[in-house]
């Protein structure tokens, strides 16, 4: 008798294996023997050589890997080594209190510090508890309890094998996820987690099929054969081995055509689709400029380079990074997003201190109120960097932005410096706040293209914390309300002339890029690596599909039933 717990797909893929449930090893326990006086100095150094040591192999480990995960795996890195954080544990071992118990003691002070920041702060609470997990493991091999293995990136795993299987987890830690072997791994699925979690991203780069926030998946024991299908978000037991073999196969053919996909991208009737690349640094930019893949870039998210900036980079040091930047795509085109600083991307010279909701407050454009020249700064140096570099087209667009007023005087800006320059630069907004999506056509009458993006547009919509490991259903792509507004924008842009493209998580889902092609979006643009999928899954369907699928999605019920009415329009195999 079958049995299907259902979830929110964020990596697409067919596999068939034993389901291997992961849990964290127990914390100490609360009670303990106070730490003899003698003993509290060797102990508190002990303690920061193995917050060392477990930085180093994080440091290590981002350099091997690329991307996002390199990214994700430095930043835990740099919480392992935070002088604060052992400052905090070093205090309660001085006070008498054992290493296990100060470690646990400094993370939950942290932790609440980490909870009441919000935005990005509140993410990394998960990153937090993987550093904490570690160094509990390093300290019990340390000494000498064999049941912990700092070498298992202090989880325990059920019946591994080396055999396929496929991994279930309450929630699983950036170092968990880069360690998995797709090999071995063919499959992940966590209680918790959303769309834009470090688990997504890192499957998404190891290619790892997975499935979050799949909360009753504790109702499935280790060691039952699952069919685990994250295009629809399903993990069903008791399929018969034929059939599940079958659904297999489908998706290796899949895979090949994948394979065999080169740009540049179309419908099978040969309608174009415009399939750009995401950069936020130049290490980005080179791999996309050396991939066949894509030729331009359609979100180069430019705060990423300043995260750790205690002040605002000169005009003269922002313009030798953009012209860096520019330089690879001569002859192409590059489309800036300015500073979206506040909520998940604090910066510490233009955000607001003790914004109680920072996704609600002062983030994108809303700094230019309490910091005007952080703006101008930019898109001078933007525009310094366009002059030199004149044989790449360059296009700059305002995040955050929610009325056809502040579209208005951001276009305004940008073309006074078009003409202070004497250099072209296109100028857009970003469609992400309901607000800017409902007044669309007010803002098309000053706008030079919009970009949509998908993440926060639907975060506004649902009223929901994309963040939030507890609220991942309302972040999913396929929910009906911010896919209604999005076709609201693409048929806008279709009556006034105006250019429209996706570049949130949505645009790399290579059935809602079918969906999106439908509604009449020409361009969309997503992490370099996703392209070949969305790319041959274009090439299967005509453009009479894509607006049937269109048509059908913003007419559903709920994210499965968009998905099922996609896939029959699409005639794609369940």
């Amino acid at each position: 008798m079958s049995h299907t717990v259902y979830g929110t797909p964020v990596v697409h893929g067919v596999s068939y294996a034993p389901i291997v449930w992961t849990s964290r090893h127990p914390l100490p326990p609360t009670e303990f023997t106070e730490l003899p006086p003698k003993e509290r100095a060797a102990c508190a150094a002990h303690l920061e050589e193995i917050c060392r040591s477990v930085g180093d192999d994080l440091f290590a480990q981002s350099e091997q890997a690329y991307g996002d995960v390199s990214d994700v795996l430095m930043m835990t890195a740099s919480l392992a080594t935070d002088p604060s954080w052992i400052a905090e544990a070093q205090s309660w071992i001085y006070s008498g209190v054992p290493a296990p118990q100060a470690v646990v003691r400094a993370t939950e002070k942290f932790t609440e510090v980490f909870r009441a920041s919000g935005g990005l702060m509140l993410e990394r609470v998960a990153d937090l508890k993987d550093v904490r997990d570690l160094i509990l493991a390093h300290l019990a091999a340390s000494s000498g309890d064999e049941a912990s293995d700092a070498r298992v990136h202090a989880r325990k795993v059920q019946a591994a094998s080396e055999s396929p299987y496929i991994l279930c987890a309450r929630d699983l830690s950036p170092s968990d996820t880069a360690h998995l072997n797709p090999a071995h791994c063919v499959g992940i699925v966590t209680q918790l987690g959303g769309p834009t979690s470090h688990t997504s991203i890192i499957a998404r780069q190891l290619g790892i099929p997975c499935i979050v926030a799949a909360r009753r998946i504790n109702e499935i024991r280790t060691g039952e054969y699952v069919l685990m299908d994250a295009f629809v978000g399903s993990v069903t037991t008791g399929v018969p081995e034929n059939e599940a073999r079958e659904a297999v196969e489908r998706d290796r053919r899949r895979a090949e055509a994948t394979l065999r996909w080169a740009p540049p991208a179309h419908t099978s009737d040969d309608h174009p689709v415009r399939l750009l690349a995401n950069i936020h640094d130049l290490a980005s930019a080179k791999a996309a400029a050396r991939s066949p893949l894509a030729d331009s870039i359609g979100l180069f998210r430019s705060e990423i380079a300043f995260l750790n900036a205690q002040t605002e980079p000169s005009i003269e040091e922002q313009t030798e990074f953009y012209s860096s930047i520019f330089q690879e795509f001569q002859g192409y085109s590059v489309c800036v997003r300015t500073l979206d600083a506040g909520s998940d991307k604090p910066l510490a010279y233009a955000t607001i201190p003790g914004e109680e909701n920072p996704a609600l407050g002062v983030r994108g454009i809303r700094t230019s109120g309490p910091h005007p020249q952080i703006l101008q700064n930019q898109l001078e140096a933007i525009a310094f960097a366009a002059m030199r570099q004149r044989e790449t087209s360059v296009s700059v667009m305002a995040p955050m932005v929610s009325t056809a007023a502040e579209a208005k005087w951001f276009v305004s800006s940008v073309r006074q410096l078009s003409e202070r320059f004497e250099v072209e630069l296109h100028a857009g907004v970003m469609i992400e706040v309901p607000a800017a999506a409902l007044m669309i056509d007010s803002i098309m009458e000053h706008v030079d293209f919009v970009s949509i993006g998908s993440n926060d547009l639907t975060q506004y919509t649902m009223a929901s914390d994309r963040l939030s490991p507890d609220l991942a259903e309302y972040s999913d792509p396929w929910q009906p309300a911010p896919l209604r507004l999005i076709a609201q924008v693409a048929h806008a842009g279709l009556t006034h002339g105006v250019s429209v493209s996706v570049c949130g998580e949505a645009a790399a889902d290579p059935l809602l890029a079918c969906v999106f092609a439908g509604m009449g979006v020409p361009a969309l643009s997503m992490p370099r690596l996703a392209i070949p999928s969305v790319g041959a899954q274009l090439a299967q369907v005509s453009l009479a599909q894509c607006r049937l699928a269109a048509a059908s999605v913003v007419e559903a019920a709920d994210p499965g039933d968009a998905r099922y009415r996609a896939r029959t329009a699409l005639e794609v195999e369940f």
